[in-house]
């Protein structure tokens, strides 16, 4: 089960999709390596999607049907690179990291137009074992255009900011209550 949005609303999913825009139009999408090649074609198109009328869980159901994912992939190691299988979860790990992506960086483009001055991290799915940096991101208020400089500079990497704070946290952001 993917995140629970508290502001995936038309407004945001306006402002999704003109980030998913950006970066397709200067081809920043990240392109994992899990994805198959035709995959990784059809990525932009089920970003949109997703973003335009769905969620993280409809994006993962989508990387399940067919071929979506390769069954291996290529993995650094001390001396060079090795074969190693596809996490079982690979489908709901990239669904969810980058539809949050996007989520954060509509979010953060809508509190901009709107004047909100700070974005509340929040936990929006729950976890078995949470991570102590995650916890400590809880309650933070951040500003909205820091955060979408940092969500945009960080594509397939880790944010500076902590925020998202990566695959299977839980954690993104809302306008506080």
């Amino acid at each position: 089960m993917g995140l629970r949005y508290e502001n995936l609303d038309p407004e945001t999913r306006r402002f999704m999709l003109e980030e998913i825009e950006m970066d397709a139009a200067s081809d920043r999408i990240h392109l994992s390596a899990y994805l198959t090649q035709r995959a990784q074609g059809d990525w932009p198109d089920w970003l949109r999607e997703a973003a335009q009328s769905g969620t993280d869980d409809t994006l993962a159901a989508r990387l399940r049907m067919g071929t979506a994912l390769n069954r291996t992939t290529m993995r650094r190691t001390r001396g060079g690179y090795t074969q190693a299988k596809v996490p079982y979860n690979a489908a709901e790990v990239l669904a969810e990291g980058e539809f949050n992506r996007f989520y954060v960086r509509g979010l953060s483009r809508r509190a901009l137009s709107e004047g909100i001055p700070r974005l509340e991290v929040y936990r929006a799915k729950a976890v078995m074992q949470p991570r102590p940096e995650s916890q400590r991101l809880i309650g933070l208020l951040v500003d909205p255009d820091i955060l979408l400089l940092d969500v945009r500079r960080s594509t397939g990497v880790e944010t500076a900011l902590g925020v998202p704070p990566g695959p299977g946290s839980g954690i993104t952001v809302r306008i506080p209550r």
